[in-house]
């Protein structure tokens, strides 16, 4: 067991360190204020390849491993998680629904443009009245000859306002409660389909969160993503691979709040000396770098399952449900670390405190993940 990364390794989390050092930090707060979704950035994250990360080369992949993806968001976390978890919800969800269940014909027609960042990919799974209860959602396709006809409305739907093509789950049979919702990719240019309301977020500011309305939205037949019947079974394999990426989100932006709360320590003063000096100071640190370490090995653990292509259920779950609470408490450390200033917009910790909390909400709440870690550990699957 090995857990020291390789000179290439090393080599990608530079490169994305400095690119958002360089490319997005300038920008940071001008874009959460406004609530800016920096689409020139993004395609220029295309250009690195890291929106075809973990696809292969004959797609106009990068074919990074998933230990490679991990690094990759983290370094994005740290400086933006917004950005981040736009390359991850690309990458994981829409894209990875597309290569997980897409026929060669698919494929070959919609990945390449998706892996170049020439087109932004989002995915459709809640809904306003189906969050946790994904199995109650209302969007309905019909068959129609040789055509689905689409209508429903998905919520919190990351890159929704953007996005080229979306990834989106209807029901297909209401009466087949195991095999009654399928997968439809859907060109965001057809009659039928827009993007709706934008929300205003708590964070995450730099990331696209809207809803996605579908009017009698037609698609050819050939647009259906795997089997007739199986697309919630197979968008909870997708989830295994996303939830990773969001436990890597998490670490990344627990990082950040460790690396600008040292810092500061290290330079205010009080009582004659810097506060780095108490004690107090010192063992919220301890504890911050301690619980990141392990947060990240849980992640590590769960990518290198993921590329020796085995079941990531469990360990996918439990990187997720640890790392998120890990950066929620992270944060809170944060910001009571800097005081007052942990207050205020000039100083980082307010932003990765605003931020953290959808790690603990999206791609499945920790209720959700210790219910899945449950039910693996008692079937026998862990």
């Amino acid at each position: 067991m090995d857990f020291c990364l390789t000179d290439e390794q090393k080599q990608i989390k530079e490169t994305v360190r400095q690119f958002a050092e360089g490319e997005i930090k300038p920008h940071l707060m001008e874009w959460d204020e406004a609530q800016t979704f920096p689409l020139e950035t993004v395609k220029k994250l295309g250009e690195l390849g890291m929106l075809g990360a973990i696809f292969p080369e004959q797609y106009g992949g990068a074919a990074l491993s998933y230990v490679d993806y991990v690094n990759i968001i983290e370094e994005l976390g740290v400086v933006d998680s917004g950005i981040g978890l736009t390359v991850a919800a690309h990458n994981s969800l829409g894209t990875g629904h597309i290569y997980l269940t897409g026929g060669e014909e698919q494929k070959k027609k919609w990945l390449p443009k998706l892996t170049s960042g020439e087109w932004l990919a989002a995915w459709g799974l809640t809904e306003p009245g189906s969050g946790s209860d994904a199995a109650g959602m209302r969007t309905t396709a019909v068959k129609d000859g040789n055509e689905w006809v689409l209508n429903g409305t998905k919520n919190f739907i990351t890159n929704a306002s953007y996005a080229d093509i979306s990834v989106v789950i209807a029901v297909t049979d209401r009466s087949d409660k195991k095999h009654g919702a399928s997968a439809f990719a859907i060109e965001m240019d057809r009659k039928g389909v827009r993007p709706g309301k934008k929300e205003n977020k708590l964070g995450m500011r730099t990331s696209d969160t809207a809803e996605l309305v579908m009017e009698d939205c037609r698609i050819p037949a050939g647009n259906i993503l795997g089997k007739v019947g199986y697309g919630f079974i197979d968008a909870l394999r997708v989830l295994d691979g996303g939830r990773i990426s969001i436990g890597a989100l998490a670490v990344g932006i627990a990082r950040g709040t460790y690396e600008a709360s040292r810092d500061y320590a290290k330079q205010r003063t009080a009582f004659g000396k810097p506060i780095a000096e108490f004690q107090a100071i010192q063992f919220m640190l301890a504890d911050m770098a301690t619980e990141i370490d392990a947060a990240r090995l849980l992640c590590y653990r769960a990518a290198v399952a993921k590329d020796a292509g085995k079941r990531v259920t469990s360990l996918s779950a439990m990187a997720k449900l640890y790392a998120s609470e890990v950066a929620v408490r992270c944060t809170e450390k944060g910001v009571q670390i800097f005081g007052g200033y942990g207050f205020i917009k000039d100083f980082p910790a307010e932003k990765y405190y605003r931020d953290v909390k959808l790690c603990t909400i999206g791609e499945g709440t920790s209720e959700i993940q210790r219910m899945v870690i449950a039910r693996q550990l008692l079937s026998g699957n862990e």
